[in-house]
């Protein structure tokens, strides 16, 4: 029996999360075929979201039992945190009813990201130690040495409560609770917006008001009547918590590019919601949607809440 799979038995069916610290293609395999192999040998449900040069090692080293494992591209699945975190979730609830444990080799996509979008994928590689405590799911996220930045795969070790090193399993001595992860990235702050943009929308109870000059700065910039509906939409969530839950008012400014909009929606509440927006909400509540609806519709929401007050940065791409 390996580590890893030594780690499991007997084990209540509860959240399990490794970093898998790889520099060759035998260190992943070594980890993730018997990850594999070990979960359809118990009836687990298994999904390996992966590079294709990575799908298609590990394809021809589980040979036939491969036609069991449910492969997808992680370029595909990866899009946004807020989009996957949901879709992880969906995926979770949809085969715990069947299978006692879902098993997931899931490596995040970090080329290509910029400074906002690597913060923001390293918090939800955090959060995910909350999203899922209680989920019957066994996520293995593997993190490429040969390719990835000292950064990123130090990171990892603070992120994930236990580490692999090909099949040797080992608690992280550097993991950090995901609340107290989360709280101290919040402190740096966020770049001013671009020059030129335009000049504050303020909204108060009347968001009415607000929407239309939303709307009104949307066909400004030229944005396509879908892009207008899910920016709308996710001020309109974000202005409604911050009446609700915090000042009471707010200012608001949007600016946009070739490639993505971007929208700033600031006031003077602080936000003391552990995780906004990033838990699933309850779905027969009748509040506490709002956060995790704009994290649907956003490509990337970076959040900053102190004694000043409260900063909700919205990043939609064009379409």
């Amino acid at each position: 029996m390996s580590a890893i799979t030594a780690q499991d038995a007997g084990a209540a069916p509860k959240l399990v999360h490794h970093a898998l610290i790889y520099g060759s293609d035998e260190s992943f395999l070594a980890a993730t075929t018997g990850f594999c192999l070990d979960g359809l040998t118990a009836g687990d449900k298994v999904l390996a979201v992966t590079t294709p040069v990575n799908t298609g090692l590990l394809r021809d080293s589980l040979g036939r039992d491969s036609g069991a494992v449910e492969f997808v591209t992680a370029e595909d699945w990866y899009d946004a945190p807020g989009r996957t975190l949901a879709a992880y979730n969906r995926y979770v609830d949809e085969h715990k009813v069947r299978h006692r444990r879902i098993r997931i080799i899931g490596e995040p996509v970090w080329h290509g990201r910029t400074p906002a979008e690597e913060a923001e994928w390293t918090r939800y590689e955090s959060v995910i130690n909350a999203a899922f405590a209680d989920s019957p799911a066994w996520i293995v996220c593997p993190y490429d040495t040969r390719v990835l930045p000292e950064r990123v795969v130090a990171d990892a070790r603070r992120t994930h409560p236990n580490l692999l090193a090909g099949s040797a399993a080992q608690i992280s001595h550097v993991y950090a609770d995901p609340a107290a992860f989360t709280h101290a990235a919040d402190r740096l702050p966020l770049p001013p917006p671009p020059a030129g943009a335009d000049a504050e929308i303020r909204f108060d109870a009347d968001l009415g008001r607000m929407r239309q000059q939303v709307s009104a700065r949307a066909t400004a910039l030229g944005l396509s009547a879908e892009l207008t509906g899910r920016l709308l939409l996710a001020v309109n969530e974000v202005a409604a918590n911050a009446v609700q839950h915090g000042g009471g008012s707010g200012r608001i400014r949007i600016w946009a590019d070739h490639a993505a909009v971007g929208c700033d929606v600031v006031d003077p509440g602080r936000m003391d919601t552990p995780f906004p927006g990033y838990l699933p909400p309850d779905p027969r509540a009748e509040h506490g949607h709002g956060l995790w609806v704009v994290r649907q519709l956003c490509d990337l929401l970076e959040i900053r809440t102190g004694q000043d007050g409260t900063q909700v940065r919205l990043h939609l791409g064009r379409i």
